[in-house]
């Protein structure tokens, strides 16, 4: 399902967040947002997931406007997973996956088949299936992150919005996310996530979405949009812009500072 968010303008008392943004994410791809802290990233994401009213523009999931539709439709369509997400205590797996089909439930369905073919399969996707009578708490980072993604997929939305996915993992267990985020999109489901790690927005997305002040300054291939004057615009530092040897993808290495 495409996504389509058309002059999108947001913002909290006294202050505007996001100005005027136009983004469209097809799908089976993945959206990378970056920029400096404070740029309007995550009330950006907010807005598409309907949980901060824009005051102005549109946000399209096929061809429903968000906005227009109730809560719970919504929630058929697009599936958030929030930069620190919090679990009830002493939650195992199987029983944090299984709050992704809340969605699903109402007063005259009650848990099915269904519901149950989604958690397995979302538990088996995300390499989980091992984990699923363990407590939460238990795990690791990297374990706990692909816990919460497979809440997510569970939730079957063909639109996956996720906030920083990678912040709290060293690189290996952020490799790990990454690859797992590709291999969802190429199921089909269109995924917009925010990113701090340029090289990781490189690699892994289809369209690259630079903010600044709470606007696009850039969009499209990575290997279009990041350069030396994009990373100098959006972080006010040198950089040398390399190619990676295995792909091609941009490796952003700050320019050292002569010490004295």
């Amino acid at each position: 399902m495409e996504l389509r968010v058309q002059q999108l303008t947001a913002g909290y008392p006294g202050r505007t967040a996001v100005h005027g943004v136009d983004l469209t994410v097809p799908s089976g791809q993945v959206a990378a947002i970056v920029g400096p802290n404070g740029c309007g990233k995550s009330t950006l994401l907010r807005c598409v997931a309907r949980l901060h009213e824009p005051t102005e523009g549109r946000v399209l999931a096929g061809d429903a406007d968000v906005w227009r539709l109730r809560q719970r439709e919504t929630a058929h369509r697009i599936a958030l997973l929030p930069q620190a997400p919090q679990a009830p205590e002493a939650v195992t797996v199987a029983g944090l996956v299984r709050y992704g089909r809340h969605p699903h439930q109402g007063l005259f369905r009650q848990w099915s088949r269904d519901d149950e073919r989604a958690v397995e399969q979302a538990l088996e996707a995300t390499g989980t299936t091992a984990l699923a009578q363990r407590r939460l708490d238990e795990l690791s980072g990297g374990q706990r992150q692909r816990c919460w993604l497979a809440m997510a997929l569970a939730q079957e939305t063909p639109i996956v919005l996720l906030d920083e996915p990678t912040s709290a993992l060293d690189i290996g267990h952020a490799v790990e996310v990454l690859d797992l985020v590709r291999d969802i999109a190429a199921e089909g489901r269109t995924i917009v996530m925010v990113v701090h790690d340029l090289a990781a927005a490189a690699r892994y997305a289809d369209t690259v979405v630079a903010m600044r002040d709470g606007r696009v300054v850039a969009a499209g291939p990575p290997r279009s949009v990041i350069d030396a004057a994009l990373v100098k615009e959006l972080y006010g530092i040198d950089a040398d812009i390399l190619s990676a040897p295995s792909d091609g993808a941009p490796v952003v290495v700050p320019t050292a500072t002569p010490h004295h």
